[in-house]
């Protein structure tokens, strides 16, 4: 998670944010030009970036607790299938519900290093690091195409061949699209584990951006204006399979930091001291409010189910 890299203890810099003369390429003629934190101007008042050092605060408990909470629900939500597998029907099927519950435990599980690594410094290498990232996204990715797959249609109401040939060839891919995610994150000053190690304008950067793009903010907004516009959509939505769409909810946010990002970062906004500070604090907490999708999803989907079962066919919720 994030981009900030240990310089000295207690002092952290997110690449490429600080660093603005880098951004803002030649434009040397302006005197409030900020270069590393200071001004050509030096009667004006250093450019600091307070997001980092909160950053590393806040992110270790946070990640932390967010861990045990995903082990819990994703224990008891696997626990619920087992005991009643019958009890599950469309929208929230067995198969559904089991491979988010996969997916979520493969974004759960690299929680703990990265929550390690943030507070103390990575010492784990560039492939683990890699293999991180490569779990976090290949699990986002897979949730955002079964999310997507089971908004309309009855293609998960059973386990047969058909359905399991889907999961397998949607699993595959989700491996896939994650795949650049892992090429493009590595190890910064030989402290950090960081998602982006190339620059903004490298091509396998700008190919996993137009991913995340597809699959958390493009995607799900056109399945929510879907189930607005189209009266199936919306009878698929009241049944019940809106509760799975939590997920997205919880990532669009994200997918438009980074678009925000994108556009600070390649110079097509105007990078000031001020903007870069607003756009590190909104992307942290846009991700952090994904991240959050891994406690609560299971949560939620058991919250449902007992909703429905309280209210009957009819629904109580």
């Amino acid at each position: 998670m994030g981009n900030c890299i240990p310089v000295t203890p207690g002092i952290l810099e997110t690449p490429g944010a600080l660093d603005l003369e880098e951004i803002m390429g030649d434009i040397s003629s302006y005197n409030d030009t900020y270069i590393n934190a200071t001004f050509l101007d030096y009667d004006a008042t250093p450019c600091h970036n307070n997001f980092c050092p909160l950053f590393q605060r806040v992110a270790p408990p946070f990640l932390a607790t967010t861990t045990a909470t995903a082990t819990l629900t994703i224990v008891t939500l696997l626990v619920a299938l087992s005991k009643r597998p019958h009890a599950w029907q469309w929208p929230r099927s067995r198969a559904l519900v089991a491979q988010l519950a996969l997916g979520t435990a493969l974004f759960a599980a690299p929680l703990p290093a990265l929550a390690a690594g943030v507070a103390w410094g990575w010492h784990l290498g560039t492939a683990f690091c890699r293999l991180c990232h490569l779990l976090w996204h290949w699990s986002v990715f897979s949730q955002a195409l079964l999310v997507a797959s089971g908004s309309r249609g009855t293609v998960w109401a059973r386990w047969d061949p058909r359905s399991r040939r889907l999961a397998v060839m949607l699993w595959v891919a989700a491996l896939i699209l994650a795949t650049p995610s892992a090429l493009v994150s590595g190890v910064a000053a030989g402290t950090a584990c960081i998602q982006r190690s190339v620059g903004i304008l490298a091509p396998l950067y700008l190919l996993h951006l137009s991913l995340c793009l597809c699959l958390l903010l493009l995607m799900p907004t056109g399945v929510l204006l879907a189930a607005v516009v189209v009266p199936g959509s919306r009878a698929s939505w009241v049944g019940g399979t809106g509760l799975v769409w939590l997920f997205s909810g919880l990532w669009v946010p994200y997918g438009a930091g980074l678009a925000g990002q994108f556009l600070l970062q390649a110079g097509l906004l105007e990078p000031t001291c001020g903007s870069f500070q607003h756009f590190d604090l909104a992307l942290g907490l846009s991700e952090a409010l994904g991240v959050l999708h891994c406690g609560l999803g299971p949560l939620v989907v058991l919250l449902g189910r007992g909703c429905r079962r309280g209210g009957g066919d009819g629904g109580g919720c």
